[in-house]
């Protein structure tokens, strides 16, 4: 019974001062106008290295791949290693 009476007012100041409940989180601040930057092109990397290809140079490229695949009438297993091997190059 002490237990439950010491118990009691803390209960009731974490429900006052909201501790416990989740608090919604602060308005981010307003992000600076950045100026629109275009997509890296591609460069020549050494051995090893990733090149930096946009999205849309990306979808570009998969949808070429997916045309060459669709003439060569490949299907399946053939046509996703066909697709793989041409996004790569």
């Amino acid at each position: 019974m002490n237990l439950a009476r010491s118990l009691l007012p803390l209960a009731a100041l974490a429900l006052m001062t909201g501790y416990g409940f989740a608090q919604s989180p602060a308005a981010p601040a307003p992000a600076a106008a950045k100026p629109a930057v275009a997509a890296p092109a591609q460069t020549q990397a050494g051995p090893g290295k990733k090149i930096a290809i946009g999205a849309a140079d990306k979808s570009a490229r998969s949808k070429d791949c997916s045309a060459q695949a669709d003439q060569k009438g490949l299907h399946g297993k053939a046509r996703k290693r066909f697709r793989d091997d041409c996004k790569r190059h």
